[in-house]
C-alpha cells in the first residue's frame, strides 16, 4: 500500500440488496482540494463538508487544514452512490491516509453512518441488509451508528459494533476502548389494537370470508353500502393472522429499513398497509429515482387494503396483476431491474355504485343502471378474476347493533382455527417454498389437492360455465383452506360449494 493511500469498506442498497463498496482515500501534493469520484449523488459529494466539521469537532485535524489534494474513490466506479450512509468510512480512510490513527486491518471491517457536524453517528437505512452481505462476503465486524446496532445484530456470522460518534469508532479502532459486540435483545412486542370480531355485530358471512382469506392468503373483496362496517373487518383481520416465522420476519424487516422506516429490530407483527387513493404509481408499486420500495412491498407478509377501491387510479390497480400472481414486483430501470417481494394479501373495499347505495334495503339508490354498471366496471376482470374471495356486506339493522350477543366468536378462538389450518399447510409444503394455499401453482394444485368423488361431481358441473383456467385453480385452492379450517384430509363437495359461493359469476 502507498504511504499516503487507505483502503476502508462500506456498502450501497440495490432496492433491498446491499453491494460492498470499496472506499479508497488518496493524497497527492498540491493545493487543497477534497473530490468524491465513482458517481456519487449530490448528498454523498457533500460528506466533505461533514466530514471535515465532525474531525474538527473530535479534535483530529481535518482535511481543511492539510494543504494537499485529497481524493476519494467509491469503487466499484458504474454502480451510482447515494446518500450520506458513507461519512464514517470516508472519516476513517482519510485518518488513515494522513497517519492520523494507526493502521488496522481494514480487509474484515464494514463502517457504516452518516456523520453530524459535532461528530454524532447518525442512524442509516438498510442496516438489516448490510449485515447480510457483510456475513455472506465474510467480514467480520460491522461499524454501525447505536440506533441501527439492533436491527443489524440479528445476524449472528457478523459482530455489530455500535457507535455513538467519530471519536468513540477511533478509540475502538486504536484498542483504547473496548471492542464488545452488540447483542441482539427482542423488542417488546406492541399490543395489538385490532377491533376484536366478538365487537363486531352481525356480518357473520364476512367474518366467514376474512376467516379463510386468513388462513389460506387469499384476496378479498368486500361490497356494500358506507358505514356498514367495511374499514373495521378489514382491520379486525390483523387481529386473527398468525405470527411470522423467523425468515418471514427477517424479510419483512428488510424491506422496511431498505424504506428507511426505523425497525429498531425484527419486526413481529404481520403489517397492515392501507394507502390513500391519491397515492402515486411509485408509492404504490415501488421505484422512483433511487428506487425504494412501494406499499405492496411494506405489506410483504401482510395485508394490503385498499378502500374505495375503484377510486384508485386505473393505471395502479392494473399494475397489482403481476405481483398478486408472482409475490414480486420488478421494477425497471436504465441501468438493470430491481426486484422487491410482494406476496402480500389483498383486502379491498368498494361501494356498489357511486351514491353506494345500489341494493341496500333501506335507503334507495340514486344512480342510473349505465351509472352502476361503469362504476363496478372500473374495477377490471383480469384484476377481479384474481381475487378469490367476493363477499356482500349489507347493512345491520339497529336493533341488532343494540343487542348484546353472548354466543359471538372471539378473535382470539379463530386465531387457534387459523393456526391449526396453517399448520397443516407447513407440514403439506415442507419440502416447498411456499408458505400457504393461495400461493400454490398450476401443477402444486393439482397434486395436492385430494378431490373427494362428490366433489369431482360438483366441479363438473360448475366448470361448465365460462370458468377460466386461473379462476379454476383458485377455486382449488380456496376449497383446500376451508378443508383445512375443518382438518379435512381431502376436499369435499361442501368446500368446493363454500368456495364456488365467494365467487362472482356474471355468466351464471
Amino acid at each position: 500500500m502507498r504511504e499516503h493511500l487507505a483502503r476502508v469498506h462500506s456498502a450501497e442498497l440495490e432496492g433491498i440488496h446491499a453491494k460492498l463498496i470499496e472506499v479508497e482515500v488518496d493524497l497527492n501534493v498540491g493545493l487543497h482540494a477534497f473530490n468524491i469520484v465513482g458517481l456519487a449523488d449530490k448528498a454523498l459529494n457533500e460528506a466533505r463538508e461533514r466530514v471535515n466539521s465532525s474531525l474538527k469537532n473530535s479534535g483530529v485535524k481535518p482535511p481543511n487544514r492539510e494543504n494537499r489534494k485529497i481524493t476519494v474513490n467509491l469503487a466499484p466506479a458504474d454502480v451510482k452512490k447515494a446518500g450520506a450512509q458513507y461519512d464514517l468510512a470516508i472519516a476513517i480512510g482519510y485518518l488513515l491516509a494522513t497517519h492520523q490513527i494507526k493502521k488496522f486491518e481494514t480487509h474484515d471491517k464494514i463502517f457504516m453512518g452518516e456523520l453530524a457536524l459535532d461528530g454524532r453517528l447518525r442512524p442509516i437505512h438498510g442496516a438489516l441488509n448490510i449485515a447480510h452481505m457483510a456475513a455472506e462476503r465474510g467480514f467480520q465486524f460491522l461499524f454501525l451508528p447505536k440506533e441501527n446496532a439492533n436491527e443489524a445484530a440479528v445476524v449472528k456470522k457478523v459482530k455489530v459494533v455500535s457507535v455513538e460518534n467519530l471519536l468513540e469508532a477511533i478509540e475502538i479502532i486504536e484498542t483504547r476502548r473496548p471492542l464488545v459486540p452488540h447483542t441482539y435483545e427482542p423488542p417488546r412486542p406492541l399490543t395489538s389494537n385490532a377491533p376484536d370480531f366478538a365487537d363486531i355485530k352481525g356480518q357473520e358471512n364476512a367474518k366467514r370470508a376474512l376467516m379463510i382469506a386468513a388462513a389460506g392468503g387469499h384476496n378479498l373483496l368486500m361490497s356494500g353500502p358506507p358505514g356498514v362496517g367495511k374499514s373495521l373487518l378489514a382491520h379486525a383481520m390483523v387481529g386473527i393472522l398468525p405470527p411470522m416465522n423467523l425468515d418471514e420476519s427477517i424479510e419483512v424487516t428488510k424491506v422496511w429499513s431498505a424504506a428507511g422506516i426505523p425497525v429498531g429490530g425484527l419486526l413481529a407483527s404481520r403489517p397492515f398497509r392501507a394507502p390513500h387513493q391519491t397515492a402515486t404509481l411509485p408509492a404504490i408499486v415501488g421505484g422512483g429515482s433511487d428506487p425504494k420500495p412501494g406499499e405492496i412491498s411494506l405489506a410483504h407478509r401482510g395485508i394490503l387494503f385498499l378502500d374505495e377501491f375503484p377510486e384508485f387510479q386505473r393505471h395502479i390497480v392494473e399494475s397489482l396483476r403481476a405481483p398478486m400472481e408472482m409475490g414480486a414486483v420488478r421494477v425497471a430501470r436504465a441501468r438493470g431491474t430491481l426486484s422487491f417481494p410482494a406476496r402480500f394479501t389483498l383486502v379491498a373495499a368498494m361501494n356498489p355504485c357511486p351514491c353506494g347505495y345500489y341494493g341496500d334495503q333501506e335507503k334507495d339508490c340514486k344512480c342510473a343502471a349505465f351509472e352502476v354498471i361503469r362504476y363496478q366496471k372500473k374495477i377490471s376482470g383480469p384484476i377481479v378474476d384474481r381475487i378469490d374471495l367476493h363477499v356482500s356486506v349489507p347493512r345491520v339493522p339497529i336493533e341488532e347493533l343494540r343487542t348484546r350477543s353472548s354466543s359471538a366468536i372471539s378473535s382470539k378462538t379463530i386465531i387457534e382455527t387459523i393456526a391449526a389450518a396453517r399448520a397443516l399447510q407447513e407440514s403439506r409444503f415442507k419440502n416447498l417454498s411456499i408458505s400457504t394455499n393461495a400461493e400454490m401453482n398450476s401443477r402444486q394444485t393439482e397434486n395436492l389437492i385430494h378431490l373427494q368423488p362428490a366433489a369431482e361431481t360438483f366441479l363438473e358441473k360448475i366448470t361448465k360455465t365460462n370458468l377460466s383456467p386461473r379462476s379454476y385453480f383458485r377455486l382449488l385452492k380456496t376449497a383446500r383452506t376451508i378443508a383445512d379450517l375443518e382438518s379435512q384430509e381431502s376436499v369435499g363437495a361442501e368446500h368446493v360449494a363454500e368456495a364456488w359461493s365467494y365467487r362472482i359469476r356474471e355468466e351464471a
